[in-house]
């Protein structure tokens, strides 16, 4: 078949068909594999309730056994489809037992139940997640445009860096910009890391759960991108070993209390809470976190608890902006690149609003 009928194919308008297309997308077994399969529904869909839920072979996600395979799907956020466009939408779900019982894997269902507390949504929770990532070469699973085997240059020259010989993978993170942004996810930003081949996308300021279906959305986006561009997408916290940067998802945080007069008094506390419970958030933050949070390359110790205005080496950084207005906003720099937003957002408001100690 010639790659210009595909293309037109693959680009026929199937508006006035009555029908669109929806992606459903959940989380497979490992807690960081997305998968998706795609069914036809009649138009249009306003909201995920106008979806019906769909089932899947569990035993082949590693999510049930092959006796009692079948899980099912609740779809939960909605967003236009970059890739097929027209009214066609990919869809967030979440996965069930047959019995309506979330599955282990499933951390959405709990972070919706911290989120809806009363005390939690009146406090309108905000949230802000960047998300950095390392782009490799699909062969050989060595950073793209680094020598195969060898390593480039030290680091310097490669954050926000411009030119051949230090950005390499700007078309798929341009492109997943603007996907992003077509889907209707709220990505703030993109930028160069200080590791070459590594980037970082911003998604917020978003509130409560829509902080988690809107990265795991982005993150979906990114692995198709890189899977039509043949390079692999890596949320491995520290993926070279030695003098380089490990891969953090920095998350921005504000309360109603923290955005208004006198809410630094209300972040000095919420900090210290979060200190109190600091095992228990390294142990929700990501797999591998230790090869990254070692007191070097802009992090603190995994072991040790701090916090600062402007410090980039501390747990917690608080900006200068909001150390001078006395209110605003905080950054928790703990979180790997391969943590769970719904772990982790619904962990920082349960101990900030919930946790009495």
């Amino acid at each position: 078949m010639s790659t210009a009928l595909l293309e037109d194919l693959i680009n026929l308008d199937i508006t006035g068909s009555g029908y669109i297309i929806a992606e459903y997308i959940w989380i497979g077994g490992s807690g960081l594999d997305m998968r998706s399969k795609a069914r036809t529904v009649k138009a249009p869909v306003n909201s995920p309730k106008d979806l019906p839920n769909w089932n899947y072979d569990g035993s082949s996600t590693g999510q049930a056994p092959g006796e009692d395979s079948e899980v099912i799907l609740y779809p939960q956020a909605i967003f236009k489809d970059p890739f097929r466009k027209g009214n066609n939408i990919l869809v967030i779900c979440d996965c069930y037992t047959p019995q309506g019982e979330p599955i282990p894997t499933n951390k959405r269902h709990a972070a919706a139940k911290i989120f809806e507390d009363p005390a939690v949504a009146k406090e309108q929770t905000w949230f802000g997640i960047e998300q950095e990532f390392t782009l490799l070469q699909k062969e050989v699973k060595w950073p793209l445009g680094w020598p195969v085997g060898g390593y480039p240059g030290p680091q310097g020259p490669y954050y926000c860096g411009v030119g051949a010989d230090k950005a390499w993978g700007r078309a798929i993170v341009d492109a997943h910009y603007k996907a992003c942004i077509y889907a209707g996810i709220r990505v703030s930003g993109i930028n160069g890391e200080v590791m070459p081949g590594q980037w970082e996308f911003q998604v917020g300021p978003c509130e409560a759960i829509s902080a988690g279906d809107q990265l795991w959305c982005a993150r979906y986006l990114l692995e198709r991108i890189t899977e039509l561009a043949g390079v692999v997408l890596s949320l491995d916290p520290k993926p070279i070993e030695g003098d380089w940067n490990g891969a953090g998802c920095h998350t921005n945080y504000s309360t109603k209390s923290m955005r208004e007069e006198g809410g630094y008094e209300v972040i000095k506390k919420a900090i210290e809470k979060l200190g109190l419970r600091h095992k228990e958030h390294i142990s929700a933050y990501g797999e591998g976190n230790e090869r990254r949070l070692t007191g070097r390359h802009e992090t603190a110790d995994i072991h040790t608890f701090s916090w600062g205005v402007a410090n980039r080496g501390a747990s917690i950084r608080v900006g200068r902006d909001t150390e001078k207005e006395g209110k605003g906003y905080f950054e928790d720099r703990r979180p790997a690149s391969n943590m769970d937003p719904y772990a982790v957002t619904s962990m920082i408001a349960y101990t900030t609003i919930l946790y009495k100690p």
